[in-house]
């Protein structure tokens, strides 16, 4: 099985649209402006995962441990 490696440095539009299921788990991380409609197309092209945790307030830790636990291998 490949791995599924997560850049924190890629937009989060990208991410997301190579592993689908990462929005569900953006979304319950905090991330929840990822799934209003248009959202992802727009900001999501330029907004990294980083800038995002900044933005929202999240701990990195946090998301890089929950994406960790969800089969991830996370680059920074």
């Amino acid at each position: 099985m490949d791995k599924k490696i997560i850049d924190l440095n890629r937009s989060v539009y990208d991410l997301c649209n190579e592993y689908k299921e990462l929005t569900d788990i953006l979304y319950d991380l905090g991330f929840v402006d990822i799934v209003k409609p248009g959202m992802l197309n727009t900001v999501g092209r330029f907004m990294t995962i980083k800038r995002g945790a900044i933005m929202k307030k999240i701990s990195l830790e946090v998301i890089k441990e929950a994406l960790n636990q969800s089969g991830y291998v996370v680059n920074d």
